[in-house]
């Protein structure tokens, strides 16, 4: 009687625990079903999670126009960019997206600075008369370089600066490491690539607009026109 009764109470606790497993099962596949259909990005969620647009939606004055035999202003807007929303599997992606924006937001502006800081400087070199007056401008603009951008750059992530690195690349259609090579030689490029390899990055990197790096150019281009 008392080997009915444990037997019993095994087989009412086994079913017990299938249907809890059943129960868990059909809770767990509600979960999956409900994370298939999505999150929508939105722009309150951008607002919230990248904060305000660092770039105002330009607008720029055109002159005037007759119209019905009546002279107005004329304007002209910078581009408005359309994409489709963007539908995460999750919130973990949601996050990694709004994180990856964030970082483009901090690290965009320094790269377009750059840019021009270097499109200058390149300009002016070219204006010099030969190598020698080249070289001793370039040691120049190094030390100078340095000691504006050296502050700025200890503050970024490793992340930020590995973003960074492609971002020189898509302002000035050069990476950093053939820009390095072309104005300060191979040996200091190669240098300089040796020391970022050291932690995971690589100044060779190129910019892959259609693949790699479609996300953050959505962002850069929403950043650009003040949508984000």
């Amino acid at each position: 009687m008392k080997k009915k009764s444990i037997i019993g109470i095994w087989m009412h606790a086994t079913k017990s625990w299938m249907r809890l497993s059943v129960l868990m099962i059909l809770m767990a596949c509600c979960g999956l079903q409900a994370e298939a259909q999505g999150l929508e990005a939105t722009p309150e969620d951008a607002l919230e999670l990248t904060g305000r647009p660092i770039f105002g939606h330009a607008i720029y004055y055109t002159g005037k126009e007759i119209y019905n035999g009546e002279e107005i202003d004329t304007y002209m807007f910078a581009e408005v960019y359309c994409f489709g929303k963007l539908v995460f599997k999750n919130k973990r992606e949601a996050k990694k997206y709004y994180k990856i924006a964030a970082n483009i937001k901090k690290v965009y502006p320094i790269a377009v600075e750059i840019q021009k800081e270097v499109q200058q400087q390149i300009n002016h070199m070219d204006s010099l008369p030969d190598k020698a007056a080249r070289d001793v401008y370039m040691k120049q603009m190094e030390k100078q370089l340095k000691k504006k951008y050296t502050p700025r750059l200890k503050e970024l992530t490793f992340t930020q600066g590995k973003l960074l690195i492609k971002l020189i690349d898509r302002q000035l259609g050069r990476t950093s490491y053939q820009l390095i090579k072309q104005y300060m030689g191979g040996f200091k490029a190669g240098f300089y690539n040796a020391f970022a390899t050291l932690f995971g990055a690589s100044l060779k990197k190129h910019y892959d607009a259609e693949v790699d790096d479609r996300l953050t150019e959505r962002c850069i281009l929403l950043i650009e026109s003040g949508q984000m």
